[in-house]
């Protein structure tokens, strides 16, 4: 009985070898294929296609002198092969990185969840990545290594860079801007940068005038804390009320942070507990108006 058992001892160490070996080799194998498939250059696709480099090279990047049917082949067989162009030889050759960036830092710390820039932010990702483009999010931190936006937007390289949801003020992002790298603001407009903005002045007229209209005389505004946005709608609130000679107290100006229920249902609450309280108040966003309408229900 003992020899039997440490024969079938010795029989279960060599199947586990044989096993063990077998794996290390399968995985050797679909790791090599994986890293064929990844070292595949245009000359090799050139040479399976029996055309020149620069065709194949004509052919990838969407040249039109070069006939339709040399280019369906080259294409179908850098597919077959596996190809996938080297995203440093093309920086390299083109010297643009493809890659962009975007500066999105909210106060209130809702990330990719705001209500309002989640769409924007969204719609210029799809819109980036439909032309080729990779999307980078600057911080400033990198490897717990503390870099200014200038300084990670030079270390990344982008082409560009998205700029939103931020204090515009600070030094750093006036750094940023005045540097030598495109820069696109959303909401904000600086000399001689590109701007993307919402229509704040008409849209806040339109508001009070309709307002206006429903009778109210008496009219209070929570708005946010300094910002463009917040001077471009302050400027164009008081001037239609102007234009009506309606004077607005102090006390029905108060100051809240941006999306921030709480804040607004204390400064609701205020308001309705002054001698003469307003018979509308205007809020600076969604969730600052539901927690006003909280309060007041």
């Amino acid at each position: 009985r003992d020899k039997l058992c440490e024969y079938y001892k010795n029989v279960l160490k060599i199947v586990r070898k044989q096993c063990t070996m077998n794996l290390r080799k399968r995985f050797r194998n679909k790791k090599q294929k994986r890293l064929d498939m990844y070292m595949v250059s245009m000359k090799d696709i050139a040479k399976q296609c029996n055309v020149s480099v620069a065709s194949v090279s004509k052919a990838l990047n969407g040249y039109p002198d070069i006939s339709e049917e040399t280019r369906q082949l080259i294409l179908k067989t850098a597919s077959e092969m596996g190809y996938l162009p080297n995203s440093s030889a093309r920086a390299l050759k083109t010297k643009r990185s493809y890659n962009l960036g975007v500066l999105f830092v909210d106060e209130a710390m809702s990330g990719l969840t705001h209500d309002y820039f989640n769409h924007v932010l969204e719609s210029f990702k799809r819109t980036a990545e439909s032309k080729g483009y990779d999307i980078t999010f600057t911080s400033g931190n990198l490897s717990g290594q503390r870099l200014n936006y200038y300084e990670h937007c030079r270390y990344r390289g982008v082409d560009g860079v998205v700029i939103a949801c931020i204090n515009f003020f600070t030094e750093e992002v006036q750094r940023l801007v005045q540097s030598e790298i495109p820069v696109v603001t959303i909401d904000h407009v600086f000399d001689g940068r590109i701007a993307v903005v919402s229509n704040n002045i008409q849209g806040m007229e339109d508001l009070v005038s309709y307002i206006l209209k429903r009778g109210h005389r008496k009219i209070a505004y929570i708005h946010g804390e300094d910002s463009s946005v917040t001077r471009s709608r302050l400027g164009s609130f008081y001037r239609t009320l102007q234009k009506k000679r309606i004077d607005v107290p102090d006390e029905y100006m108060p100051v809240i942070p941006y999306r921030d229920a709480e804040a607004a249902a204390m400064a609701t609450s205020e308001l309705l507990d002054l001698k003469d309280p307003p018979t509308c108040i205007l809020y600076p966003d969604d969730f600052s108006a539901l927690g006003g309408i909280n309060e007041i229900h």
